[in-house]
């Protein structure tokens, strides 16, 4: 047995800020997957955790009872057979209104031992690149949110975009990057702000959604990147704290990466989307559970652009619906989506898609849970709990998984016990 055997996640620590903490963050996974309740569960715990902000205005219709879709649906009424988006634009006042009611209500329920930290996609436009993404993290940080993780694109524009907000240097600010290059780019761009990330998350390539890697993904490992990156920051005199993720399946494999490959923490996700506080329905934690390895497939179903992870029996790989532009519209840049584009290509007979290329209305299809992405290891749920006596899977607690993350050794996964 190597010392790393010995050791379990809470025996260790990573500083943010003026504060230390176990080394284990639990990513942000939307549509609302991420609960403000398994958020708040791990918070308790003194642990950190993210919510998202993807399409938080519809979000805050199926939680407060608002309309900002529904009344963005009645602004564009008559537009759905028109292809070209470019005046489909979103209320900003009501973005803002719809994120700090949102993240606001969050922090009014954490308790402080931990960090509640929101994940913020670059790739959600908004059909307003710049704008929107300020109003989201002016917002955010305004409503009190403790840390924003910067995902799915290079930021390159989005320190700056929130440089003047009063919590700008207070609250936690980290990027996720899958190179030293993407690393490297975010770092020069930001230098004249004077404002280094207070942590890096290094994602790796098997990990669930949006992978940051082209069709030669297999040929990247986690652990080799995360050796980069520790080494470009040691080169350049920067002590950031590292955060490893994609394919920590266990509290051994997270303590391994820290005390063998180098990383200062983990994040986390795959497990947590069967736990009982998950947005998922249970229909699609179940189909989680019962799935086996060549049941996940990477592919390019996605509008963003980049490849994703999902399960091969997600429904929205074989429906094709009609682009939701006019209530939602996340996706839109200067008017246009991939989907949209593909969509109005194929209803013309423009132009007609290889099965394999076809896109997915995103907004409609991940409010909807019928885009089941998930890590590379989701096969590996079934080893992480029971089956109840009527037959059907038991959904541990967001309470259970972490603790089992943050007290188990070696290849230990302690199963939950039923109540």
């Amino acid at each position: 047995m190597n010392s790393s055997e010995k050791v379990c996640l809470k025996d260790l620590r990573v500083r943010l800020k003026d504060k230390e903490y176990v080394p284990l963050m639990v990513g942000g996974m939307g549509v609302n997957i991420s609960t403000a309740e398994m958020v708040l569960a791990v918070e308790k715990l003194g642990g950190i955790a993210h919510l998202s902000d993807a399409m938080v205005m519809d979000l805050c219709d199926r939680l407060y009872g608002t309309s900002y879709s529904a009344d963005k649906a009645k602004r564009y009424y008559g537009c759905q057979k028109n292809p070209d988006k470019s005046n489909n634009h979103f209320d900003l006042n009501a973005l803002r209104e719809a994120t700090l009611r949102y993240v606001g209500d969050v922090m009014s329920r954490a308790t402080g031992r931990g960090l509640v930290f929101i994940n913020c996609m670059e790739k959600l436009t908004f059909n307003a690149p710049h704008e929107s993404m300020a109003v989201r993290l002016n917002a955010a940080l305004d409503a009190g949110i403790d840390g924003i993780t910067l995902s799915a694109g290079l930021h390159l524009m989005s320190f700056k975009l929130m440089s003047e907000n009063k919590r700008f240097r207070e609250a936690c600010l980290g990027i996720v990057v899958s190179s030293v290059r993407a690393l490297n780019l975010f770092l020069r761009k930001n230098k004249s702000l004077n404002r280094l990330p207070d942590y890096i998350v290094v994602e790796g390539p098997l990990a669930g959604g949006h992978l940051g890697f082209g069709e030669d993904w297999r040929e990247y490992s986690l652990e080799t990147i995360v050796k980069e990156v520790k080494a470009y920051l040691a080169e350049n005199h920067l002590d950031i704290p590292v955060f490893a993720a994609g394919g920590i399946f266990t509290g051994g494999d997270a303590v391994r990466m820290i005390k063998e490959v180098g990383a200062d923490g983990v994040q986390v996700a795959t497990r947590f989307t069967i736990s009982k506080e998950s947005g998922l329905p249970d229909a699609v934690k179940t189909a989680y559970l019962n799935a086996r390895e060549e049941d996940i497939e990477v592919n390019h179903l996605s509008a963003t652009g980049y490849l994703m992870r999902m399960l091969k029996s997600s429904p929205a790989i074989k429906q094709r619906i009609p682009p939701n532009c006019e209530p939602y519209g996340y996706m839109l840049n200067e008017g246009k989506c991939p989907y949209l584009n593909q969509w109005w290509d194929a209803m013309t007979k423009k132009a007609m898609p290889k099965p394999e290329e076809w896109k997915c209305c995103l907004c409609t299809h991940m409010k909807l849970y019928n885009v089941w992405t998930c890590g590379a290891n989701t096969f590996r749920l079934k080893d992480t709990t029971v089956k109840l006596a009527n037959g059907q899977w038991y959904f541990p607690s967001a309470e259970e998984i972490y603790n089992d993350y943050v007290t188990s050794t070696g290849e230990e996964i302690k199963l939950p016990v039923p109540h």
